[in-house]
């Protein structure tokens, strides 16, 4: 009995939560002008609730389909009523009803948690209606397609690919390369989102930064592409610099998890190549140089299916070489690095780290851990100056040189420390 009422709770919560809503946007209609307010919802929800502990009690899923029924038809004819006399058409009310009825339902039949988040996630559609209305009201049909083809790339196709090696030395993996692709171009997508709702410094700072999280690569392929198809080079270069100084911390963390006895070779040298990396974006983008969102030029979409299958296919190839090359030997490790990094620093950095205590010393595999970072470092810039203007890549070189001087000078004078391998 005390689980029910708790549940019984959670369903009138779900209503006065839908409810409250409801009726701050109706507040100023005069006591008796509206069909529901907050006392209705809540007692809708009660209701959903309560019809699903009896039907539960009474071992009858009937009482709970018809109750629904009802609810459905005594709700809908009094918002019909309001509808004619306000000469609205708005159905959003009534399946607002309906969805509180259902949730309250479900927090006495099903998960609670579920029904909770049920009821903030249906308050919170109900409260952005300017914000969803106004989103479509400046969105474009070309945005609209590209968000359509990237769902169809993401939830159709990403599932069908098969997840395991397909080549003989295990480095094509069809669904890793897919996923990265389909990574490229949501950083690159949302990049434009950013630019268009916030303006391009603080649009690509934030996506930026967020993406490069994941992949810096892709977040320098997004921005170069928007500094060609119109958008500002100078924040973006700015933008792409900090994001190359957010990989190096990423893969600064990567070790420390995985093998923090590597930092005694690599670290200082990677804090090094970081600082030289944020004190130039930083430079840039608090220069007077940089515009703001409101003076920037507006970038195109940049989100287009043919780049992103040429990136797949060259990805898909230097990982296949990489895998073929460390077959059988340690001595390849270096070199595998080198090549794997020119395009994922993660995968190499994970490789050289898997054959520390095996193969490999940790000398070496700071060696190649670096290594990748400054090979990675060199694969950004030639995508930057493959697919951006000379405006963009120009200052990503500059910062780019400084960082992997500074990270050498601090890698060739300060001391290594050491830590006893686990």
């Amino acid at each position: 009995m005390d689980v029910l009422i708790l549940q019984l709770g959670l369903s009138l919560a779900i209503g006065l939560l839908v409810g409250l809503e409801r009726g701050w946007r109706e507040r100023d209609t005069p006591e008796g002008g509206r069909a529901a307010g907050i006392r209705t919802y809540g007692i809708s929800g009660l209701l959903g609730g309560a019809t699903a502990a009896l039907g539960v009690r009474l071992d009858a899923p009937s009482i709970l389909i018809a109750g629904f029924l009802a609810f459905t038809a005594v709700f809908a004819w009094y918002k019909a009523r309001e509808s004619l006399h306000d000469e609205d058409y708005s159905v959003t009310g009534t399946i607002a009803a309906l969805g509180v009825f259902a949730l309250g339902a479900l927090a006495v039949v099903g998960d609670q948690r579920a029904a909770a988040a049920g009821g903030a996630a249906l308050a919170a559609v109900l409260a952005s209606r300017e914000l969803l209305h106004g989103l479509l009201r400046r969105i474009s049909w070309i945005e609209l397609r590209s968000a359509l083809v990237l769902a169809v790339m993401t939830a159709i196709i990403l599932p069908l690919l098969p997840d395991r090696a397909v080549d003989p030395w295990g480095g094509f993996n069809p669904r890793q390369v897919w996923f990265f692709t389909v990574l490229t171009a949501a950083i690159s997508f949302l990049g434009y989102i950013a630019v268009r709702v916030l303006g391009t410094t603080r649009g690509v700072l934030v996506s930026g930064l967020a993406g490069a999280v994941i992949s810096s690569t892709a977040v320098t392929l997004s921005l170069a592409r928007t500094a060609r198809t119109g958008g500002d080079p100078w924040p973006l270069a700015g933008a792409a610099i900090l994001a190359a100084g957010v990989s190096a911390i990423r893969v600064t963390a990567i070790v420390a998890i995985i093998a923090p006895a590597v930092l005694g070779v690599a670290g200082l040298a990677i804090l090094a190549a970081f600082a030289g990396f944020a004190a130039c974006g930083s430079l840039i983008l608090l220069s007077r140089h940089t515009v703001s969102g409101e003076d920037a030029q507006s970038p195109r979409n940049p989100f287009e299916v043919g780049p992103l299958i040429l990136f797949a296919v060259l990805f898909a190839v230097v990982s296949t070489v990489s895998a073929a090359l460390s077959v059988g030997s340690s001595g390849g490790m270096v070199a595998t690095s080198a090549i794997s990094g020119l395009f994922d620093v993660d995968i190499a950095v994970l490789s050289a780290l898997r054959l520390l205590g095996q193969s490999a010393t940790v000398e070496a595999v700071g060696h190649a851990v670096l290594l990748a970072l400054a090979t990675n470092a060199i694969g950004r810039l030639s995508i930057a100056a493959a697919a951006g203007p000379v405006r963009f890549w120009l200052p990503l070189a500059g910062a780019t040189v400084a960082a992997i001087a500074l990270g050498y000078a601090a890698f060739a004078t300060l001391p290594h420390f050491e830590w006893p391998v686990p």
